[in-house]
């Protein structure tokens, strides 16, 4: 349902990011600014009402639009994430992309640090993985941690999957699909390059 949602969305230009089936500040946005549009009453979800005029304006989603492949031109990767194995970090999608010799294998929503304890940007190679952790300083449970700079990790957030963007990490990237996360665990090695960029 909410892919089919965000699809529907994507076709009036009203949702740029490929369909996720989370429902979260980007697909909230994204359904005030319908409601706007058409004139509904403005909120962050969706009334039977508002549904029935987005099938209306809208065509029925192809499996492929709902469920896209998660492959990408290179060219809208950062230079640096280009070759070999690399977990590439942008800070302006806020989104972390595992890519393997230029192709994407699979991307995942993140958030960063605030600006008191900012994510640091640059390149980095992963210094060593904790499938359990709890962070020595702030004694909040770290699970699938990559670090790579520092106490700077790629790890699952319980708090980011609950309250999403409302808040901020201490200077991990932090990721909220618990499943995507585990998977990329398995897959990344130490000695793998991360990329965090604007």
């Amino acid at each position: 349902m909410v892919r089919e949602l965000q699809a529907r969305l994507g076709q009036l230009d009203l949702f740029s990011r490929t369909p996720t089936g989370y429902y979260g500040e980007v697909t909230v946005n994204a359904v005030r600014d319908f409601h706007e549009r058409q004139n509904l009453p403005t909120s962050g979800s969706v009334s039977e009402t508002a549904w029935t005029e987005l099938r209306r304006v809208t065509k029925t989603p192809s499996q492929p639009a709902m469920y896209p492949s998660t492959s990408q031109p290179v060219g809208k990767l950062d230079r640096r994430c280009r070759t070999g194995r690399v977990l590439c970090v942008s800070k302006t999608t806020r989104t972390l992309s595992w890519v393997v010799n230029g192709t994407i294998r699979s991307s995942v929503d993140v958030r960063f640090g605030s600006q008191y304890t900012p994510t640091r940007e640059g390149q980095f190679k992963v210094d060593r993985k904790e499938r359990s952790w709890t962070s020595t300083l702030y004694h909040t449970p770290m699970p699938y941690s990559m670090f790579f700079s520092g106490g700077q990790a790629v790890h699952y957030s319980a708090d980011f999957a609950a309250h999403g963007y409302a808040g901020a990490s201490h200077g991990c990237v932090n990721v909220r699909d618990k499943g995507a996360i585990s998977r990329l665990f398995d897959q990344v090695e130490v000695g793998d390059k991360v990329v965090v960029y604007w």
